[in-house]
């Protein structure tokens, strides 16, 4: 019988620890909605990647694996952003309710904090190589996922979020085929990369106690694929193209610490597993030469960020938290215009969408629907050479913080708000051909 009784207790410590690493595990939001960073290409920044899915070139190649059909020779691009985030996170009556309470008191803490998103540079680059006329490989490495976010150990979001560092590293081979002299079709293998590394402060039972900590560490290598057609006729270009989901299997630890009675028995530090799809993305959209200058582009993306229903925690937990985002668009317009022999600007506008619902946003991911207002240049060095520069201002929409959470006995009421959020990004990159 006793036996039977310290089971029983192991396996609710386990269930509602599992419930505090399923909260850390949540991604953060970043400089497109939801998780997802559209910062792929410098030429893409400077038009509100208004163009991609329609345009040619390695550049291109994330949004298209078709870019690259019919290339001449060799093609390269190279670029890095610079995103420079800034925020407000304030409290507005965020309670508590620890062990053995039935009311909740003030959280306490800082009550607001200011810019919690840590500025980052963003990488990225392609290759392409013509086999044929009419076949051509290349291969892409970018960043869709890549956010850092830190709160102090004081802040009144401790207990949902301290430190989070996502970092993805995506390898898409590719290749590409004229059909005909107009269409033409590619595919490409999404070769995966995800770290993670999240820390929370778990509260005792006494809030004269200092708080107890929780970190998360995880990796996973995983699979997806990108298909895609381009039509091409005289000044007009179109192109569709579909990304897929990405089952994610990360491996990783979980510690707990700094617990004491009568919460010390939830201290532990256990492997454990954990598994959430990233969205599809059907990318849509086209290109119009209207004069030998004058280029116009409008392209639309549908995410289908419902993937991301549910984080699911392996053993010993074997639990799940639901996420429930929603399926979103984003639509934007551009131009790009040839001022001189050597200099074209660009221009664009586009509107985000984000998935997360009212009522289930919480710090580490205080994501909003965005404007972005976008300018940028190219100048070709010589035919071989160009340099991209490109800037973005995006607007988010102020948003409740409002997902109430549980962990380790310990509920948080969550009643905070996120103000005067923006984000300049700032790139600069090049072009070969040879």
């Amino acid at each position: 019988m006793p036996t039977i009784r310290f089971a029983a207790h192991a396996a609710r410590r386990r269930a509602l620890a599992g419930a505090g690493l399923l909260l850390t595990l949540a991604p953060v939001h970043a400089m497109a909605g939801g998780f997802y960073i559209a910062e792929q290409s410098v030429k893409g920044t400077g038009r509100a990647y208004s163009g991609e899915v329609a345009d040619q070139g390695a550049e291109s190649l994330w949004w298209n694996p078709a870019s690259i059909g019919g290339l001449q020779g060799s093609s390269s691009s190279f670029g890095i952003s610079g995103i420079l985030p800034s925020a407000n996170i304030a409290n507005n009556n965020t309670g508590i309710i620890r062990p053995g309470q039935t009311t909740p008191a003030a959280v306490g803490g800082d009550q607001i904090n200011t810019n919690p998103v840590i500025r980052a540079g963003v990488p990225s680059g392609a290759m392409a190589h013509s086999l044929t006329k009419k076949l051509a490989v290349g291969l892409a490495i970018t960043a869709p996922f890549n956010f850092t976010t830190e709160y102090p150990t004081t802040s009144w979001t401790r207990y949902s979020a301290l430190y989070t560092r996502l970092r993805t590293i995506d390898i898409q081979p590719s290749a590409a085929y004229m059909l005909t002299p107009n269409l033409s079709v590619g595919a490409g293998i999404n070769i995966e990369r995800v770290s993670a590394n999240f820390t929370n402060a778990v509260a005792n039972a006494s809030p004269l106690l200092p708080d107890g900590r929780q970190a998360l560490a995880g990796t996973a290598w995983d699979v997806g694929y990108s298909v895609g057609v381009q039509y091409r006729k005289g000044p007009l270009s179109l192109g569709v193209s579909y990304k897929s989901a990405i089952q994610h299997h990360v491996s990783g630890n979980m510690q707990i610490s700094g617990l004491v009675y009568p919460l010390a028995s939830y201290n532990m530090a256990v492997n454990t597993t954990a598994n959430f799809k990233t969205p599809w993305q059907v990318v849509f959209g086209g290109r119009l030469a209207v004069s030998p200058k004058l280029t116009l582009n409008a392209q639309a993306t549908r995410f289908g960020w419902s993937e991301f229903s549910a984080i699911n925690l392996g053993a010993p937990f074997n639990a799940a938290m639901p996420e429930n985002y929603r399926d979103t668009w984003t639509v934007a317009l551009g131009a790009d215009y040839q001022i001189a022999r050597k200099w074209t600007l660009r221009a664009g506008v586009a509107r985000d969408d984000s998935p997360v619902r009212n009522d289930q946003r919480d710090a580490r991911v205080p994501d909003s629907n965005r404007w972005v207002l976008a300018l940028g240049a190219t100048h070709a060095v010589s035919k071989a050479f160009q340099i991209d520069a490109g800037a973005q201002y995006i607007a988010l929409d102020s948003v409740p913080i409002d997902r109430n959470t549980a962990a380790v006995g310990s509920t948080i009421l969550v009643d905070g708000t996120m103000t005067s959020a923006k984000v300049v990004v700032l790139s600069l990159g090049g072009r070969f051909n040879f």
